[in-house]
């Protein structure tokens, strides 16, 4: 076997799991009014019939002051137990065991949700909001020790099998582990033994009011960036004092922070691996915990590095099982290549939770969806017919293989001599390789499922009419706006001066197909990787770039996936300069006229190109029908919209032929 580390079984308290593979807590969002319903159920059991061999369930607040998202569980309240049974009972026949982690969010609250003062230690600042906290009593310390206690009792009524205390990324916990947010002179401050007190009581109550056989995880978390919280020596002492009292069953240990909020679900701008390094040390300081090592485990590959080399003892992977709940069991079954692979974008996972929605996949449309669609599994169609897709952007690729896994015989043409489309541009961007790599995974799948695949195949409407397919799925994608018209000159037309030239769009660059010059201005409406993406790409260059946007800041919509502060910090580095809240009046071929949404203040800025990331025109030349076809239009060529949704389309009309 190729993961033969990483696919051997391990004991955990009386429990063996069937591989070092866990699908780790994480915020999904999916409760209906603070319980869990059938998205719940069926997204943890989809991981679970995947070959997860451990699910640590979305964190459950264990008290009122410590609610941060709408789709929380309900804290205090006897009620989620029964519902939870319903959750739990089918994980475990699937084979996999099932916690629930526990958490206190301290100072960093939202007011908005608990409408509660956020307690801490110290009532220190909140990273969260712009909130102060509250300095809790000992009475109060008391009270949410209880509250962990009596949330973990429920949890294992729920049907249970352990807990996982979470300390990381500066938490409740954490805070008290901190002597720069632990500034106490009574007995839960200043020394260690002081300051672990509250995390050991918690722990030391729910082994005694769980019993033996219940499972207790710890989480903790690493940063080093700023001096103020915790070192790995600290930490490591921590842990190893934890350790001793021998009620933790395992240390998962994951990456960045409040303070660091980027580093705590990384995007593809940071490496993979993170917190192997650091639990390869946490393993030197343990007597009877394994250790997790998590964050940016994103393939079967970097799992098995990290068990292998003694690194950890069991590997989280949380957005890889999201984007592709059957990586487990492929990987145990040797088709790792099948794995259809995370590419660390954060944009519907982390991007939609921090709009406080459930959470999705931009790469796995059925994330959250498989009480609907059946998760990654395909129903075989009651009669298969023969299909052609016209175009291979995301879309077309989807719905031609969604449409392959359920029977239908598939045809795809593509005009271009790639498959792709506009994605593809993007995976040529500055560290998107894993756009690529997910491209070649298509036309695997592509090859196994006997998806006839045409390259350089423009078609015109009547070969597509003359074409025997009796459904027709149309996903030509989109255009660049050839007028350069901007949302926020909605009275202006098309921009003045288009015709002195050297105007491009961002596609042009990203195809190789622009002649730039030097200095460069990037028009981006977007706010997104389109236009980020590609002038980071010239900054890279060599390029002198200003980037002109109407948001008040650069990367607006990236900002959803915490990739925003990253992405400025590598164009500031590379010497970019930002021109925010203007809009472009006009082009002159050798600069730009820029006015300000502020003030209307005007002034022209040289440069030898312009590249422009506005909102692109759908392309849809066909007619609206072809006689004796089912006729279906997805993606771009519908509406211009970003990749997700034409992943989502893709699925959706190839589960409805």
């Amino acid at each position: 076997m190729q993961h033969r580390h990483l696919m051997s079984p391990i004991k955990l308290r009386g429990h063996t799991l069937r591989n070092r593979i866990v699908f780790g807590a994480h915020t999904n969002n999916m409760s209906d009014m603070g319980l869990p319903g059938p998205r719940t159920a069926a997204y943890l059991l989809e991981r679970a019939l995947g070959g997860a061999a451990m699910i640590v369930a979305e964190p459950m607040p264990v008290h009122r002051t410590g609610v941060l998202t709408r789709g929380n569980f309900l804290h205090g309240t006897d009620a989620v137990i029964e519902p939870f049974r319903r959750v739990t009972e089918p994980v475990k026949d699937a084979g996999a065991v099932i916690l629930q982690q526990l958490y206190h969010i301290g100072a960093h609250g939202d007011s908005d949700l608990s409408f509660a003062p956020h307690w801490s230690p110290s009532g220190h600042v909140s990273y969260h909001d712009s909130d102060g906290s509250h300095r809790m009593t000992e009475a109060e310390i008391e009270e949410l020790i209880e509250a962990h206690v009596a949330a973990a009792v429920r949890c294992k009524a729920g049907g249970f099998q352990g807990v996982e205390v979470w300390a990381a990324y500066h938490s409740l916990l954490d805070q008290f582990w901190t002597p720069w947010s632990n500034t106490r002179d009574d007995r839960w401050g200043g020394s260690l033994e002081n300051r672990t007190r509250f995390s050991r009581t918690i722990i030391e109550r729910i082994r005694r009011a769980c019993g033996e056989d219940f499972v207790i995880g710890l989480a903790v978390s690493t940063s080093d960036a700023h001096d103020v919280t915790l070192s790995v020596e600290n930490l490591l002492e921590i842990v190893a004092l934890h350790d001793a009292t021998g009620h933790v069953d395992y240390i998962t240990c994951g990456h960045g922070g409040y303070l660091d909020f980027e580093r705590l679900m990384p995007t593809f701008l940071f490496g993979e691996k993170l917190t192997a390094p650091v639990t390869e040390r946490i393993k030197g300081v343990v007597r009877h915990a394994l250790v997790t090592s998590e964050a940016h485990v994103r393939t079967p590959e970097n799992g098995e590095a990290i068990i292998a080399s003694g690194q950890a003892d069991l590997v989280s992977i949380v957005r890889g099982q999201i984007a592709d709940p059957h990586l487990a069991r492929k990987t145990a079954e040797g088709r790792a290549e099948d794995v259809r692979g995370c590419i660390s974008c954060n944009q519907m996972c982390w991007g939609r939770r921090s709009r406080d929605y459930w959470i999705s996949c931009l790469v796995n449309p059925s994330a959250g969806r498989e009480w609907e669609w059946g998760g990654d599994r395909f129903t075989p169609a009651e009669r298969p017919r023969r299909v052609l897709v016209v175009g291979a952007g995301p879309a077309g690729l989807e719905a031609a293989r969604a449409a392959a896994e359920r029977g239908h015989r598939v045809e795809i043409a593509e005009a271009a001599p790639q498959v792709g489309g506009q994605f593809r541009l993007a995976g040529l961007q500055p560290r998107r390789g894993q756009i690529l790599e997910l491209l070649a995974w298509y036309e695997r799948q592509f090859d196994r499922l006997g998806v006839r695949l045409r390259r350089n195949t423009f078609l015109e409407a009547e070969e597509v009419a003359a074409h025997p397919a009796e459904v027709v799925i149309l996903a030509t994608g989109s255009l660049p706006d050839p007028e350069v018209r901007q949302r926020w000159l909605p009275s202006a037309g098309p921009l003045p001066g288009l015709e002195n030239g050297g105007v491009w769009s961002a596609e042009d660059v990203m195809r190789r197909e622009a002649r730039l010059g030097d200095v460069v201005i990037v028009l981006d409406e977007g706010g997104n990787w389109r236009g980020v993406g590609t002038a980071w790409a010239l900054a890279e260059e060599g390029r002198r770039v200003v980037i002109v946007t109407p948001d008040p800041f650069v990367g607006r919509e990236i900002a959803r996936t915490s990739a925003d502060g990253p992405a400025r910090a590598r164009l500031a580095r590379a010497g970019a300069r930002f021109l925010t809240e203007h809009v472009i009046t006009r082009w002159h071929g050798n600069g730009a006229t820029v006015r300000s949404l502020l003030t209307g203040a005007e002034e022209t800025v040289p440069a030898s190109a312009l590249v422009v990331a506005t909102t692109n025109i759908a392309f849809d030349p066909f007619p609206e029908t072809f006689p004796g076809k089912v006729v279906h239009r997805i993606g771009d060529c519908a509406a211009p919209r970003q990749a997700p949704y034409a992943f989502h389309e893709g699925r959706k009309v190839a589960l409805g032929i």
